[in-house]
């Protein structure tokens, strides 16, 4: 009968964390994009902003300047959480790599042991069968 992989449990354990690490990587890239889009959606507004009301007088134009620095303003921010964002990411996909070959020694020493666990179920199979031959010319010629 096959021993059971040694190392079984901390595998699992490997595979959990890489679960984990992806979890965590794919939540940070769903941020990343969340900000990307609202900084395209600003960008838009902005543009769109520009030049779509007639300036009529003063106060109009300080309306129109202060709505635009406001937007400019606020694009800046966005782009410092993308990039906030992005350098989080960026953790993740780090701990997604570690915790991948973490797991990965430990899968090769899981093939290499169900290789030797297949090779040795060959191998005393082979036995078997060698005695089993051996007894069969044995009682043959002994008649």
């Amino acid at each position: 009968m096959a021993r059971r992989f040694p190392l079984a449990g901390l595998l699992r354990l490997r595979h959990a964390e890489q679960d984990r690490a992806a979890a965590a990587l794919a939540a940070a890239n769903e941020r990343v994009r969340d900000a990307a889009d609202a900084r395209i959606a600003a960008r838009r507004t902005l543009a769109d902003a520009e030049g779509s009301q007639p300036i009529q007088d003063a106060a109009t134009l300080s309306a129109v300047a202060a709505a635009r620095a406001a937007t400019r303003g606020m694009l800046e921010e966005l782009d410092a959480v993308v990039r906030s964002r992005r350098a989080d990411a960026d953790r993740a996909q780090d701990e997604y790599n570690g915790a991948r070959r973490s797991a990965l020694g430990l899968e090769k020493l899981e093939d290499q042991h169900e290789e030797q666990q297949v090779a040795e179920e060959l191998r005393t199979e082979q036995n078997a069968l060698d005695e089993i031959a051996a007894r069969s010319r044995a009682e043959g010629g002994a008649r």
